[in-house]
């Protein structure tokens, strides 16, 4: 069951990291160039339409079961949401004063998304990896139960649970040990979420 671990960790890790890299680009880009708002919006609009997990299993039976494949399955739905969240953060920061000062003088534009705009995306960026991690390892879990996500013969939690049914009444604790886990581990990753945001938010911060 630790041994398990490793890769529902890994996933959750690694759609983290490719939803925020890639959302923040799209996000800064679409927040800051009005055409290229028009047109990315839509795209990732349409993208939202689709349900995540049909979307998941649909590319897991298109490129075939692999983690890298559950990776990228579990992380295009996510990019949108990390889009729409850099780009809100964009659109109220572009005309502060600071950024207005740094346009006049001549900054480039990658400069100046860079080193005036980008962080100010940091903290709300922090707190949304912590919950798409935790998304993310349900959504795995989910998957492989499903027989859908990681081939049987990886020993992640969801892949556990799925055999383990069907000796739920001869050895219960072999589906209970692995769905707690799974519960611990997305609860203590949703409190670290919750945690930070009260933290980086000065308003919380001062009341706290």
């Amino acid at each position: 069951m630790v041994y398990g671990a490793r890769i529902s960790l890994l996933v959750g890790l690694l759609v983290a990291v490719i939803s925020i890299v890639c959302g923040s680009v799209i996000g800064l880009l679409a927040g800051y160039f009005t055409r290229v708002d028009a047109v990315v919006m839509r795209l990732m609009d349409g993208i939202m339409a689709i349900p995540s997990i049909l979307l998941a299993i649909a590319l897991v039976a298109l490129l075939g079961a692999s983690v890298k494949v559950v990776i990228i399955a579990i992380a295009i739905p996510e990019i949108p949401r990390v889009t729409r969240l850099v780009r809100a953060v964009v659109l109220s920061v572009r005309d502060l004063p600071f950024v207005e000062a740094a346009r006049s003088n001549g900054t480039r534009v990658g400069k100046l998304l860079r080193r005036h705009i980008l962080p100010s995306t940091v903290a709300p960026l922090i707190v949304q990896a912590t919950y798409i991690a935790a998304s993310a390892i349900l959504t795995e879990a989910g998957l492989s139960f499903l027989g859908a996500g990681t081939p049987p013969e990886f020993p992640t939690w969801g892949n556990m649970i799925a055999s383990s049914r069907l000796y739920l009444q001869i050895a219960p604790w072999t589906i209970f040990a692995p769905g707690i886990c799974l519960a611990l581990v997305v609860l203590a990753v949703n409190l670290v979420g919750d945690g930070l945001r009260d933290r980086l938010d000065p308003r919380i911060s001062r009341r706290m």
